[in-house]
């Protein structure tokens, strides 16, 4: 049924590695040769994926991306960029941005809002190859979404990485808070299919602030505890890919056979099995 299929297109779309929705777009299109629309019903896919994925887009014109979320959305597929302070309509199937128009960002937080893109920007230079960020209101609950992605692709080496924060501040509560997910998703496609995908939730967490506290400097006691806190769980990281490495990944290896040498599977068919691969004498 065709309702079955627009499903099933979904879950490929919306589970597309970092980089590679033209590729799973362009694979799509061949086995849906029968349904040359089926990708245009199937928009919330699109828009989910980007929004969730944080999809990074370049405006016309401009030299810095922008980032696409659900925090910086506005209505009929257009978004908003606070720094650059643009509004754009996002195609989510050609991920291209179009219409630029001008954006005043409405927010009893703007001044902290500048102030925290700023020290954010600075933090994912420092510590991020091909960083982008965005920081905006979380509406309605009064909050402050700050985010961060980072894409490395490789598709000549045969693979693709993304790095995502996604991080809630709540500036107006007695004592201020900020809570987080870190989101890892790396894919590894040479003569195989491996991912890592994992996710880290980052517990509510206060910040030292008082009311005579700058933008300026609570955003840099906010971006610090980012800092600490993105630190710690690269570390986490390291440590388990080790242990991946020396553990269950070492015990999926292909032994040795006797002789120390590789065996030549494609030749298998010529070999005798114990003067050959066993290293005994044949009778």
């Amino acid at each position: 049924m065709p309702s079955d299929n627009a499903a099933a297109v979904s879950a490929f779309v919306e589970g597309a590695p970092p980089g590679e929705l033209a590729d799973v777009i362009a694979d799509v299109k061949k086995l849906t040769v029968n349904e040359p629309r089926i990708l245009d019903s199937i928009t919330p896919a699109f828009r989910k994926y980007n929004e969730e994925q944080l999809t990074a887009v370049k405006l016309p014109g401009a030299s810095k991306n922008v980032l696409i979320s659900a925090y910086n959305s506005l209505e009929d597929e257009r978004y908003y960029d606070t720094e650059s302070q643009r509004s754009f309509i996002f195609d989510h199937q050609t991920q291209k941005a179009s219409d630029v128009q001008p954006y005043t960002l409405d927010s009893e937080h703007s001044d902290l809002i500048t102030a925290l893109l700023k020290s954010l920007t600075t933090h994912s230079t420092e510590h991020y190859p091909s960083a982008t960020t965005a920081v905006c209101p979380a509406s309605p609950s009064g909050h402050v979404a700050l985010l961060l992605v980072s894409n490395k692709y490789s598709p000549q080496n045969f693979w693709n990485g993304r790095w995502r924060s996604t991080y809630l501040l709540n500036p107006s509560s007695p004592s201020t808070t900020l809570t987080g997910t870190i989101n890892v998703d790396v894919h590894y496609y040479e003569d195989g299919n491996v991912r890592l995908m994992t996710t880290k939730k980052i517990p509510e967490m206060k910040v030292e602030a008082s009311p005579a506290l700058s933008p300026a400097a609570l955003a840099a006691e906010v971006v610090r505890k980012i800092a600490g806190v993105e630190k710690a769980y690269q570390e986490d990281l390291n440590r388990g890919f080790g242990r991946l490495s020396e553990g269950e990944f070492k015990g999926l290896r292909r032994q040795l056979p006797v002789t120390r040498q590789k065996v030549e599977w494609e030749k298998i068919g010529g070999y005798r099995l114990g003067q050959d691969i066993g290293g005994g004498r044949s009778r």
